[in-house]
């Protein structure tokens, strides 16, 4: 594990062994009692020697699953795992709360706290649905005072969260946070002052205020500790003078992603004062309203002078007759993201040749099959690759197709992670895919558009994701779309033995679908169904397996609210929630239900529930 100050450091307090007033003292191979002022020897009980050896190994021991598994094997290891524990990972904010997780665990320096389920990301989460923060933040700074690292994502944190944040934490150096809302410049202000620090101030989708507040300048002004910036989010012009004096005295900041208020003028100045970045969000990458090319700004050489620049993001609103200038930095960059940037292939292969080390790549689909096919051809060490739409509408033409995919099974053969989003494709193309990677642990394939089939045969694409499951061994995350029938739910159910996510859109045939995915698949933790043909059999269905679910969520279906009753009736440990997208409550004379979203919770139903949220 990585060196941690000193500082108010709860390791430095005795470990309490059991229910009595007996201390083990750091360092000391016995155990020192106190009766009546006097101090004297006796020897450690044999218990108490493994114990404390068991806590020395668990320090060691950093995957969170394997901590999961160690917790459950006596209490005396029960004990020592949270005591040992100071990673803190909740992937519900409902499923536990705060009063148990600090009870439980009392040495934590890092927190990991995610709320909204993930379907919230594509608009199937009402406005101000839930996941607050401040009941989190506010039983953190009571039990961590020192804590060092908060991670919050699909939650709402308001201003007033990001200032408790500031007077809560004196030790702060890491925020992240991540498709979160409700905060502004105000609240951001507040941080950047109070927490001296920071390392790490990272805003990744989030959806900010603009309070008019110039938060950039609320840095310190003798230094700082920052080590990575990023507000590419934020969508309204930021103080360029004081991002610009920011960088100046932050001599160990690695890593800046700025916003589009950023011309590719001011990144040249910024690029000048920071050639030390190793990641860099470029804003709009486009010239100023008011461009003077006479200033004849060498951009090139300022990105040749980044050595060790390895990851690019940004592009937005990007110009393409500047692309030529990162040309030099290409061949070190093992991650790249035009996720933003309206490109064609043309464009996407000037730059693309030059990328033979990348690794992760993002990009719009407006690249077509033939920028997908220069990928193929130069990035070899590939290992996540992620197409987005550029208009996701069903009727939407698109720009890439099973040719693509295609040609990047064949050429990027250590490809891990995989999401594509496409309007048509075959068959054999995925079963390509299955045969020349079978590294993959994430497969998503959104076909846009309801039940589509196999564009050129006609048929079902059943035996496309049979083949993924069957070859791909070490597939963890599922994603699955188009015209689909039982026979492909079936072979997920067979061979899918180690999928634990699991997305199905506008796809499947009959009830028998869900229910062979929910018996078969025994590592399932997350199910996400939206727009499919199923009904209330796939909830008695999956009844036995809820237990072990971290949640199901069910939209646009076919269930009815006595199912849904009957599953919270018999299930009291889970919360059965309904709810319709359009923030109206679910009236008893509806026939279905819009949205049901089921999941486990050690202290019961949530108090903070909008009106439009039934609970059952």
């Amino acid at each position: 594990m990585r060196e941690i100050n000193n500082n108010n450091r709860p390791d430095d307090e005795p470990t309490t062994i059991g229910s009595g007033s007996v201390v083990v003292v750091p360092g000391h191979g016995g155990v020192s009692s106190s009766t009546s002022g006097l101090s004297f020897y006796t020897p450690p009980c044999p218990d108490q020697v493994l114990e404390n050896v068991l806590e020395n190994v668990l320090h060691f021991l950093t995957c969170r699953r394997d901590r999961n598994s160690v917790s459950l094997v006596c209490k005396s290891w029960y004990r020592a795992e949270a005591l040992t524990r100071s990673d803190l990972f909740v992937g519900n904010c409902y499923a536990v709360g705060p009063a148990r997780a600090t009870d439980r665990f009392k040495r934590v320096r890092s927190a990991v706290i995610k709320g909204k389920p993930r379907f919230a990301d594509f608009g199937l989460t009402p406005f101000n649905w839930g996941a607050h923060s401040t009941p989190w933040l506010s039983g953190f700074g009571q039990a961590y005072p020192w804590l060092e690292k908060i991670h919050l994502k699909r939650m709402s944190v308001t201003d007033s969260d990001l200032e408790l944040i500031s007077k809560s934490f004196s030790s702060l150096k890491e925020l992240t946070l991540v498709c979160c809302e409700a905060f502004g410049t105000n609240g951001l202000a507040i941080l950047a002052s109070k927490c001296r620090q920071l390392r790490v101030l990272d805003l990744f989708e989030d959806e900010v205020n603009d309070d008019e507040v110039d938060w950039i300048s609320g840095f310190p002004e003798s230094g700082t500790c920052l080590e990575s910036l990023s507000f590419e989010c934020i969508d309204f012009p930021i103080n360029f003078n004081a991002l610009e004096k920011l960088l100046t005295r932050s001599p160990n900041l690695k890593k800046l992603r700025v916003n589009r208020s950023v011309s590719i003028d001011q990144l040249y100045r910024l690029l000048v004062r920071a050639p030390q970045l190793t990641h860099l969000g470029t804003g709009s990458f486009s010239p100023p309203e008011i461009w003077d090319p006479s200033q004849n700004l060498d951009y090139r050489a300022a990105f040749a002078a980044c050595k060790s620049l390895v990851c690019l993001s940004g592009f937005r609103e990007i110009t393409p007759l500047f692309l030529s200038v990162i040309h030099p930095v290409c061949a070190n960059l093992t991650s790249l993201n035009f996720s933003y940037a309206n490109i064609n292939a043309e464009e996407l292969k000037s730059v693309i040749c030059h990328c033979h080390n990348l690794q992760i790549f993002w990009v719009l689909d407006t690249v077509g099959d033939e920028g997908l096919q220069a990928v193929a051809s130069t990035c070899k060490d590939l290992k996540e690759l992620r197409v987005f739409p550029i208009d996701a509408r069903e009727d939407s033409e698109g720009f890439v197709s099973e040719v693509g995919l295609l040609a990047i099974s064949e050429g990027c053969r250590k490809l891990e992670s995989i999401l594509y989003f496409c309007q048509r494709m075959t068959n054999a193309a995925v079963i390509a895919m299955s045969k020349n990677c079978q590294d993959l642990v994430v497969f998503r394939l959104c076909i846009m558009g309801r039940h589509r089939p196999d564009h050129i045969t006609n048929e079902p694409m059943d035996e496309g994701f049979g083949a993924i499951v069957m070859n791909c061994k070490k597939l963890t995350r599922l994603a699955v779309s188009g015209l689909l029938t039982d026979k492909a739910f079936a072979y997920i159910g067979e061979y899918g033995k180690l999928v634990r996510t699991l997305s199905v859109a506008f796809a499947g045939d009959t009830d028998m679908a869900l229910k062979s995915v929910l018996e078969g698949c025994p590592k399932l933790l997350k199910l996400e169904v939206r727009d499919s043909p199923f009904g209330d059999s796939v909830l008695r269905a999956a009844l036995p397996h809820l237990y072990n679910m971290r949640f199901l969520w069910i939209s646009a279906c076919r269930l009815t609210l006595p199912a849904c009753r009957q599953i919270a009736r018999e299930m009291p440990q889970s919360v059965v929630e309904v709810f319709s997208n359009r923030m109206e409550a679910v009236d008893d004379k509806e026939e279905f239900v819009d949205t049901c979203y089921i999941y486990r919770s050690l202290d019961g139903p949530r108090t903070d529930a909008p009106e439009y949220v039934r609970i059952l």
